[in-house]
């Protein structure tokens, strides 16, 4: 039949199609799209006992429609990603029911009964103390599992080769790592904030240290990455008085720095922080930095006796998780500056009363955090500088 861009009215009769929904009398659809690219459907019964969760990559952008296209082959790469996730991390991602590759579309569990931790943050709701340490753990899961730390070195050169991403890494080195540092349509800040983006542009130091930082995500190829790993695409809540936390949407994967994802979570952290500071609440913030890593560095250590080659000693992996500190914190900075001056701004800031004064805090945080990466030794020193 060839690929079909699915509305509201057509999901009932693809789930039939598909196999996962008989009765199409006892069926609601709604749209829930809420990302920049992708459509997403939720279905339920009357009786709300049962309900599926249907996402679909469009040939474009969503929030900017035809003029800006893009591959719908984007979904093959997350479904592959899920597959990654699920097999070190099964209880940190939705489940999923099914893939169709002709029509890129992901048939999933139903997780509306938790909420998107940026929604809950936004709204006052804590961190708490599991958030940060799951997120931490599922990094250093799937980064030493897809790593040539915890592969045999062929099955790696076919992870690689099959994770490829061009279309959307593209979007990374452009939206994230280059757009905010020069003149460019994608572009644009508070006019408040001016006065900095011209700053940045003009800062020479700070631009070198974000091209080492591109060709870091360009040629760093450590292990399978989220790609997108921002408090938009974690949702959080409670099922039988337990916490649960799951990440989803990871059409962004690729094999790069393992720092990536880690530098992302951060930077939202820090931007949410930001926020509540400038509400005037006592909240726990500062600490979701410091626990992340903690948890990540624990359970990486923790791997690290399992390793496929022994050469490796510990002293060697002590270097190298200083090395993944530091470029987490350089590319925490360029995600909350892309936030601030360059694409996709985040509600934290936005929704503010007043979010100049916010906005001009966390964008000089982000430039400290670019610039002075290798001398912050601690998460310590960034709460320091955060505060």
């Amino acid at each position: 039949m060839g690929y079909r861009i699915l509305e509201t009215a057509d999901v009932p009769a693809y789930l039939r199609e598909r196999g996962h929904w008989d009765d199409l009398d006892d069926i609601d659809v709604r749209e829930v799209s809420d990302g920049n690219v992708n459509r997403v459907f939720l279905a339920s019964n009357g009786a709300g006992t049962r309900s599926l969760a249907l996402k679909q990559a469009l040939p474009w952008v969503r929030v900017a429609g035809p003029s800006w296209p893009l591959s719908p082959d984007r979904s093959d790469v997350e479904a592959r990603a899920y597959q990654q996730l699920a097999r070190v991390a099964p209880d940190t991602v939705p489940a999923i029911h099914g893939y169709d590759p002709e029509n890129h579309a992901l048939v999933m569990e139903d997780l509306s009964d938790l909420a998107v931790l940026r929604t809950a943050l936004n709204e006052g709701t804590p961190y708490g103390p599991h958030t940060s340490r799951r997120i931490g753990e599922l990094v250093a899961q799937l980064s030493f599992a897809t790593s040539d730390f915890g592969m045999d070195s062929a099955d790696r050169k076919a992870l690689i080769a099959a994770s490829v991403n061009p279309e959307l890494c593209r979007i990374t080195e452009d939206v994230v790592l280059s757009e905010p540092y020069i003149e460019h349509e994608h572009n644009h800040w508070l006019p408040e904030l001016g006065d900095l983006a011209a700053e940045f542009r003009a800062d020479t130091r700070l631009r070198t240290e974000v091209a080492d930082l591109r060709h870091t995500f360009m040629t760093g190829a450590q292990a399978l990455l989220h790609g997108d790993l921002h408090t938009g695409s974690i949702m959080v809540g409670e099922r039988e008085n337990t916490p649960v936390v799951r990440v989803f949407d990871p059409e962004f994967s690729f094999v790069g720095p393992i720092g990536f994802d880690l530098g992302l979570y951060w930077a939202n952290a820090l931007v949410s922080q930001e926020r509540a500071r400038a509400l005037g609440a006592v909240t726990d913030h500062p600490l979701q930095l410091a626990l992340s890593w903690e948890a990540f560095e624990r359970e990486f250590r923790r791997l690290w006796p399992t390793r496929v080659d022994t050469f490796f000693d510990d002293a060697y992996l002590d270097r190298f998780l200083r090395r993944v500190w530091t470029q987490s914190l350089g590319f925490a900075g360029t995600e909350i500056v892309r936030r601030i001056i360059g694409f996709a701004h985040l509600t934290d800031l936005t929704t503010l009363p007043d979010p100049v004064p916010a906005s001009r805090r966390a964008l000089l945080l982000g430039r400290e955090l670019i610039v002075r990466r290798a001398e912050l030794t601690m998460p310590g020193a960034v709460r320091d500088l955060a505060g």
